[in-house]
């Protein structure tokens, strides 16, 4: 084999599979490896190295297969500084731009590695006053000066810290009670972790929050102080005003389950209610609105984001119809994030994990396994899926968390 390179990786390699990964990628990609070095790390901080020389039969072969290693950690020996192209267009970056991942990034400028700033998937890096951040492709302009290649660019994935919060949950699906009590436990184990370390805990709820009896859960969660913001479609937010208004779900009556007569129109109710009040905030600042999701959000100054879709009805004057404004206004929120709850909405957990760096731990609780699998599918390989009914959950989570007293922290 003619075409080679040495490369290295950093890290927990060990614990968190990452060196037996790039082996077998490296024999998935019809190519060899050649151990030069390895130091194991000899304490629980210690990070391990491992310098490897890989081959493959061509050229073409040996740059995929460092493009798949490179996801894994592994960055060039001998890279140099990360060679930067100017952006001729609003919006149009060159041809062969570096794609970000959601792990910590790092790119080499005048022999010096910078870490890119707003850690995101998908995104660009621009390097500007001795800074490197990442850009979306929309808001890229004229003159900026990105990376190109893959020169110059290292990227550490998270690893499985030996002295990290375990996961009982991580490998198998929930089904029996007594594991969804123990996931429930670490999670609530999670969130005061996260609050201690004065980091965010953010929700990502969908509609099934108030269609499964979860609203007095989220409530209490939300009056406890374990939630920082909560980010949501136009359906949770009409189904939750429903609920407080008429006692109704899609019609449905919460207290038996059964179907309301002209229960049909109740959401449209409610968003009518919304709009006759002028806004969620000031529903509930007229006495209108008295109890929900969104009224504890008004109540304790914390902030919700309601995004829009081709579907909603109305949809709440709240709801931001724009999609790239519903975008930064997620992303805003999710600055600081040390935890997030996805519950009961692929749509808009997927779309929040693919914001998030891969440090940020994500929780996706849904009855519905394929929802958590698909998070994880779509590059959010940190997400953590619970197969459970999104209102028992969110019933043991608040009394795992809040006190019987008003206002209590966990």
């Amino acid at each position: 084999m003619q075409f080679q390179e040495v490369v290295e990786a950093e890290g927990h390699l060990i614990d968190s599979h990452i060196m037996e990964n790039i082996f077998d990628k490296v024999v998935e990609y019809s190519g060899r490896f050649e151990v030069e070095e390895f130091r194991i790390g000899r304490t629980n901080s210690e990070a391990s190295y491992l310098r490897l020389k890989v081959e493959a039969p061509e050229d073409a072969s040996l740059q995929r297969l460092l493009q798949a290693l490179h996801e894994l950690g592994c960055s060039a020996v001998d890279a140099g500084d990360a060679v930067l192209r100017e952006v001729e267009r609003d919006r149009c970056a060159p041809e062969d731009f570096y794609s970000t991942t959601n792990h910590r990034t790092y790119m080499r400028q005048d022999h010096k590695w910078l870490e890119a700033e707003n850690q995101r998937m998908d995104a660009m890096i621009v390097v500007a006053r001795g800074r490197a951040f990442c850009r979306r492709l929309r808001d890229l302009r004229q003159g900026d000066r990105i990376v190109t290649g893959l020169r110059g660019i290292r990227v550490a994935p998270e690893s499985k810290e030996r002295d990290r919060l375990a996961f009982a949950f991580m490998s198998n699906g929930i089904s029996s009670e007594r594991q969804v009590e123990t996931a429930v436990r670490q999670t609530a184990a999670l969130v005061r972790q996260t609050l201690d370390q004065g980091q965010k805990v953010i929700v990502v709820a969908g509609p099934v929050v108030v269609h499964t009896g979860g609203v007095a859960g989220l409530s209490s969660l939300i009056r406890g102080g374990c939630v920082q913001a909560v980010l949501a479609g136009n359906a949770l937010g009409v189904h939750d005003i429903e609920a407080a208004l008429f006692g109704t779900s899609l019609g449905v009556r919460l207290a038996d389950g059964r179907q309301e007569e002209h229960g049909h129109r109740n959401h449209m109710r409610a968003i009518n209610a919304v709009y006759h009040a002028g806004s969620v905030k000031q529903a509930v600042e007229s006495g209108r609105l008295g109890s929900g999701v969104l009224y504890e959000c008004v109540k304790a100054g914390i902030p919700f984001v309601l995004a829009g879709s081709l579907r909603d009805d109305g949809p709440l004057p709240d709801t931001i119809t724009d999609m790239n404004a519903a975008q930064d206004a997620y992303a805003e929120q999710l600055k600081g994030a040390g935890l997030v709850l996805c519950l009961g909405s692929m749509l808009h957990s997927i779309a929040t994990g693919n914001m998030l760096p891969s440090w940020v731990k994500i929780v996706c609780v849904d009855i519905n396994p394929a929802v958590a699998t698909k998070v994880s599918d779509r590059g959010t390989g940190q997400a953590v899926g619970v197969v459970t009914d999104v209102g028992l959950f969110l019933d043991l989570l608040s009394k795992a968390l809040v006190s019987s007293t008003p206002g209590s922290r966990p």
